[in-house]
């Protein structure tokens, strides 16, 4: 048996299982001992006996199957899903928009404010982005605040534009860019950059003063504890949280203090550009002073681009059926070059939003640059989404020890294929380009799978079967299949994967002795199942550090 030290009465014993290690060394067992919240020995049911003494937790786990936690390497818990707005998920027409609203509103007469999420663009007709208009017949004069499903943009109606003072005379505003009318210079109720700049502090900080209750803390507390729940039922037992202001730490410290953080959390901070000397080093005292190993501060996130259905990724030809329009990067490639090898030779690791294959090659450009004028070193900087990727770029992250880490359920046929503005915009002739996987890990490079949630799904599972078979969920034609991968390495993603992209790979990712004991125990095979009976599988047992934190 592979283990720590010599044979001892352990804390808890795992047996009759199907251990599915993620350790190349050892890659399969029928049991496992932990002691002091860690690993102490693998191997079969009969090794784990010598373990197993009067005082010994024994977990019979019945033949099932038996993983390392889930590492979900890019997951909003913090932003969350919020049970006060109206859901419009799913609603794939205006009228359908319209009579959610509606609804909701017959529920909540005396609503000061009418808030909603996860609009789909698709859903506004001619192809067009949303406007006030669109809004105004079914919300009045009671102010509307709704968010995309990507929360990239925001949809206002009229009353909502008056009473944020949003008017054609407005700029840039601490939570987007405002829209304007090309023949009037009346502001259309479509703001842009949310996501860049309604989720800073400054933005956060705006939404609050003007009362909009979506943003005040006791609202941002309750989706986040309501999502790491969602975390731990899943089976993830590390959460990345990849976009934090300073503000947003104590949320974390009352989760912890309240019991409600089981999973363990890291948790980027937020580098809008503009960010001075003094903030990195305020970012780096809050990293000394959150470093453990439930909660860990450090890596900074970065915008480059942003989202390919309203048309803000930057990509390197035109979209499909516009003469010039590409996207635009929030800085000039040489800026954010200058900006990467500064923040490199701190010591910051960097994760940078880049979904358009301008975006990714602007931001690998930077790391090439950081590496010649700091020299190379063990960064792991981030790409995160890696939607659409020139072929002359696949290498390239191997070679620059550049992380992909990536959302296999963003490219699922219903999301982004076929008929979806994200592959209309895009055209036929790039979508040999869209989610590379399988390339990329053809080439060396280490893919971080995560869920983006609430943008997708936060279930590991349905993750996993996105990227075995790029199929819809509900079955159907693959789009794209030459970039699947198989189960192994989609399990390898949100495990080993995940753990590598955080620098937490001699602490988690693979059940290995010396490591932490944060193990998930499935209610199927998934490993030998038919991939469409991957989703619906359950995590029935939940351990973190050696302690069971969810029961199915």
């Amino acid at each position: 048996m592979t283990a720590t030290a010599a044979p001892a009465h352990a804390d808890l014993v795992v047996r009759n299982a199907r251990v599915y290690t993620v350790d190349p060394q050892h890659p399969e067992a029928q049991a496992f001992a932990v002691t002091g919240g860690r690993i102490a020995a693998v191997g079969t049911d009969a090794e784990a006996a010598a373990w197993t003494g009067p005082d010994t937790e024994v977990l019979d786990a019945g033949g099932r199957l038996v993983l390392p936690g889930f590492i979900d390497a890019h997951n909003h818990v913090r932003l969350g899903s919020d049970d006060a707005c109206v859901q419009l998920a799913g609603a794939r027409t205006l009228t359908e928009v319209h009579a959610r609203i509606a609804a909701w509103r017959a529920g909540h007469p005396d609503a000061a404010w009418i808030e909603g999420e996860a609009f789909d663009y698709s859903a506004i007709p001619d192809g067009r982005m949303p406007c006030a208009a669109d809004l105004d017949p079914v919300t009045g004069d009671t102010p509307a605040f709704i968010l995309s499903y990507d929360v990239h943009t925001a949809w206002l109606n009229t009353a909502a534009l008056r009473r944020l003072g949003i008017t054609r005379d407005s700029g840039t505003l601490p939570f987007g860019e405002p829209e304007k009318d090309p023949r009037t210079g009346e502001p259309t109720g479509f703001i842009r950059d949310f996501a860049v700049r309604g989720l800073s502090r400054d933005g956060h900080r705006a939404l609050q003063e003007f009362g909009v209750p979506w943003a005040c803390a006791d609202r941002q507390y309750g989706r986040l504890a309501r999502s790491l729940d969602d975390a731990i039922r899943f089976g993830i037992t590390t959460v990345v949280e990849p976009q934090n202001s300073l503000d947003d730490l104590a949320l974390f410290t009352r989760a912890r203090a309240e019991g409600r953080l089981r999973s363990r959390i890291v948790a980027a901070l937020f580098h809008p550009r503009g960010t001075g000397d003094a903030e990195l080093d305020d970012f780096a005292a809050a990293a000394e002073r959150f470093a453990d190993d439930r909660l860990r501060v450090g890596p900074l996130k970065l915008y480059i681009d942003d989202v390919v259905e309203p048309r803000t990724a930057a990509l390197l030809q035109p979209y499909a059926g516009c003469g010039h329009h590409r996207g635009e990067t929030f800085y000039p490639a040489e800026e954010f070059a200058e900006l990467l090898a500064k923040l490199d030779a701190r010591g910051f690791q960097c994760f940078v939003h880049a979904t358009g294959d301008r975006g990714v090659r602007t931001v690998l450009d930077a790391v090439a640059h950081a590496r010649a004028v700091n020299g190379a070193r063990d960064a792991r900087h981030q790409v995160v989404h890696v939607e659409c990727l020139d072929p002359a770029d696949t290498a390239r992250f191997a070679e620059l020890g550049v992380v992909a880490c990536m959302q296999p359920r963003h490219c699922a046929p219903e999301i982004a294929g076929p008929g979806q503005d994200w592959a209309e915009n895009v055209g036929p002739e790039r979508w040999h380009k869209a989610w590379p996987m399988r390339s990329l890990s053809e080439a060396g490079a280490v893919l971080a799978f995560s869920s983006d949630w609430n943008v997708a799904e936060m279930d590991p599972m349905v993750g996993i079967y996105t990227a075995v078979t790029r199929r819809p969920l509900g079955g159907g034609e693959p789009w794209m299949p030459g970039e699947t991968v198989d189960v192994a390495a989609a399990v390898h993603g949100y495990t080993m994967g995940s753990a590598y992209a955080n620098f937490l790979e001699q602490e988690r990712g693979s059940l290995t002795p010396g490591k932490l004991a944060d193990f998930v125990v499935l209610s199927r095979d998934i490993l030998s199942a038919a991939p469409e009976d991957i989703p619906g599988t359950v995590a029935e047992l939940v351990v973190v550090g050696g302690e069971v934190v969810h029961r199915a």
